[in-house]
């Protein structure tokens, strides 16, 4: 869910900046403006908020990949804490709008009707219980500190997942089911409906970003009822045959759908994702890597990694008293034969014994070491005395005193030293990590104001550009106001390649100019209304982004009208995913206007010259006219922006109107024809190689002209 609402933010150009929820600085394939490695519960949260100020702050919830809910009652506690440090956070900035992703879950049970926002919650288990309080949270701060709050609560979201990587989602778990057994239980009476990620993103959207709205929670629903046979089936239909369904369809039914009519009033709602399209994407995906699904499911956790873990623990809680039994046994025979010594009569080998333990393991192995010396002690002393007079003996009794009370307190000193040293240990850490996360707050405060000084200057140098591009086209002759068109889209787009196509129809368009061999590969004449996706945002007068990464389209398409006909389609390629913005596009919208006006004025002097430049209101120009025109297009050629050839034809009489008119109809409108004089005429092939040109000589041949390629050397 977070990865699919960065990616639909950065499309429409917002910047983007992520709280991981985490300390691991963990690649992420989206792109964001700045990423911020801290859990929900650090203080350097309030930090966060202060310098980035956010206008919208999205907590994804119930939706969240960080937490890990094996552990629900843990982790429940962790979810509302960690919700609860953020909306402080927030909130104390004193503007933005805060909103909270949540799901179907608070509700349980079985409803004939579909669920409106009003009806109450019922959440089970600690998971949905944290979700729900979750929404009243929010709606306390809304409610108490004036907090701009929009909660939205999904219905059955799934969608395509990534390798390896389980699921919730009823469609995912029949997959699975599927992919392991070649079977899937479901039962008619579980019934729900369904939302594809894509558009549970899209609606969300809408919801986060509208500016004004009447109510502060939403469903975000499609309301397409559907039961559990049906999903069944219908996974079964996609994977085909060997997938079997077998109809449990006994007990109480459970019918959960969420009610979106509030949506639908207030903002209007389009699913764009029906469960046929949506189901198969998941089906086909899961088949293809099917194998990464099943390991995951299976591999989790051996029998054998949990059981070396528990020894590990096991072994690491007995090491002290392993290691304290076996120093007895050895105290023990040093204390013997140090017993009638002259030299280590008077050494209390019990009492260092004793000693050693309290200092290096604390008071719990001094008991236990004061216990074993004096059973030792008891021992040793048996073959000299009888127990009773032991137990007689108060020497015995001071010695044991003197033995617990220097190891309880010794051992109670090096525990209060061990607790003191660990406490400055933790207070150490705790303030190194919170200079550390000043640290990087403040370099990617640095960073940011680089990137803002930068823009800064872009913008600043904006009206230089303007003012570059509308000068450098009215320089140009008009003959020439295109292929510099070309070039100016290419470099300020800072694309791969740019192409300019001239609307020769209603159906057709050909190439004109083209920067590069990839903008060349839809070829010199296209049928642009079967291009649908790109037509239908082009005939509305708005900027085509190919959001789908369609190999054979553009990246991005604009057009150029002329009296509300489409004159020019601007093609761009090779430009990077998080390029492919709104604010792009009106970049590209912005320099297709410049051209268009460069071609009107263009187009306007052309026509008033039009006496000067034809002959006889033909399709044949003047000498002059046509020398400048061809210069034009070599000169482009020699650039790499077109391809071109010219013919000389020869013309009986010097009748050049007639052969012209006879030359009409194997030409194309792009190609252009001038008297030459001295008996031949000249035809200019726009887009055209030398290979190609001579299918037109074999034309002009049956025809009754004579022709040939003249080459470049002798123009």
């Amino acid at each position: 869910m977070a990865e699919a609402i960065i990616e639909r933010l950065n499309k429409n150009g917002d910047r983007v900046y992520l709280l991981t929820g985490q300390r691991e600085n963990k690649p992420l394939r989206q792109k964001v403006f700045e990423k911020y490695n801290y859990t929900y519960d650090d203080e350097s949260v309030k930090d966060v908020f202060e310098s980035v100020k956010p206008d919208i702050a999205i907590f994804t919830g119930a939706w969240d990949s960080s937490f890990d809910w094996r552990r629900a009652r843990q982790e429940s506690v962790r979810y509302t804490a960690a919700l609860l440090n953020i909306l402080t956070a927030y909130s104390m900035l004193g503007s933005g709008r805060f909103v909270y992703f949540s799901s179907q879950e608070v509700f349980s049970g079985t409803s004939p009707r579909n669920l409106p926002e009003s009806f109450e919650k019922s959440p089970k288990g600690f998971r949905s219980m944290a979700i729900a309080q979750g929404e009243e949270i929010c709606a306390n701060y809304h409610q108490r500190q004036g907090l701009d709050v929009r909660i939205l609560r999904f219905d059955h979201v799934y969608w395509v997942p990534k390798r390896g990587q389980p699921e919730l989602d009823p469609c995912f778990n029949m997959c699975l089911e599927a992919l392991k057994s070649g079977r899937i239980s479901a039962s008619d009476r579980d019934v729900f409906s369904m939302l594809f990620l894509k558009d549970a993103v899209e609606l969300a959207y809408k919801a986060s970003t509208a500016p004004e709205l009447p109510r502060t929670l939403y469903h975000i629903s499609s309301m397409e009822e559907i039961n559990g046979l049906q999903l069944a089936e219908m996974i079964s239909g996609i994977m085909g045959k060997g997938v079997e369904v077998v109809d449990n369809s006994v007990g109480d039914s459970h019918r959960i759908i969420l009610d979106g009519g509030a949506f639908v009033q207030d903002l209007g709602q389009k699913i764009l994702t029906p469960y046929q399209e949506g189901v198969e994407q998941v089906v086909q995906y899961m088949q293809r890597h099917s194998e990464s699904f099943i390991r995951a499911e299976d591999a989790g956790g051996s029998l054998w990694d949990r059981f070396r873990h528990r020894l590990k623990v096991l072994l690491a809680t007995l090491a002290p008293y392993i290691e304290n039994i076996a120093a007895f046994f050895l105290f023990y025979y040093l204390n013997s034969i140090a017993v009638g010594s002259g030299f280590f009569d008077r050494l209390d080998f019990f009492l260092l014994y004793v000693l050693l333990f309290a200092v290096v393991h604390g008071q719990n192995q001094a008991i236990l070491s004061g216990l074993l010396s004096v059973a030792g002690y008891c021992v040793q002393q048996m073959p000299l005395r009888t127990g009773f007079e032991v137990l007689l003996d108060y020497n015995t009794y001071v010695w044991i005193a003197q033995l617990f009370i220097v190891g309880l307190v010794i051992g109670y000193i090096r525990d209060q030293l061990r607790t003191i040293k660990q406490e400055n240990r933790d207070e150490i850490a705790y303030l190194e990590n919170r200079l550390n996360d000043i640290l990087d707050i403040n370099d990617s405060n640095l960073r940011m104001k680089e990137n803002f000084e930068l823009q800064l200057i872009n913008q600043r140098d904006s009206l230089g550009k303007i003012y570059e591009i509308t000068s450098t086209l009215e320089r140009q002759a008009p003959e020439e106001v295109l292929f510099t068109a070309v070039r100016i889209l290419s470099q300020l787009m800072d694309c791969g390649g740019a192409a300019i196509y001239t609307v020769a129809n209603r159906s057709f368009a050909r190439l004109f100019s083209a920067t590069s061999p990839e903008a060349k590969e839809l070829g010199h004449s296209i049928e642009y209304p079967a291009m649908t996706a790109m037509y239908e945002e082009l005939k509305e007068h708005r900027v085509y982004i190919n959001k789908t990464m369609e190999e054979k389209m553009p990246l991005m398409a604009s057009a150029v009208y002329n009296e509300d006909e489409m004159a020019l389609i601007f093609m761009l390629w090779g430009i990077p995913w998080q390029r492919m913005t709104l604010g792009e596009a009106n970049r590209l919208a912005v320099i297709g206007q410049m051209v268009q006006s460069a071609v009107v004025r263009a187009s306007q002097y052309l026509e008033t010259l039009r006496s000067e430049r034809f002959v006889e209101d033909s399709r044949l120009m003047e000498e002059k006219a046509f020398l400048q025109l061809s210069q034009a297009f070599f000169t482009a050629q020699d650039q790499g922006l077109t391809e071109c050839s010219l013919l000389e034809v020869s013309v009986p009489d010097n009748d050049y109107v007639r052969a012209a008119a006879a030359l009409s109809g194997s030409t194309r409108q792009s190609d252009y024809m001038g008297a030459a004089g001295g008996g031949s005429l000249h035809v200019l092939l726009a887009n055209t190689s030398p290979d190609n040109a001579v299918f037109v000589i074999q034309r002009f041949l049956a025809a009754g002209y004579e022709s040939r390629l003249v080459r470049r050397e002798e123009t």
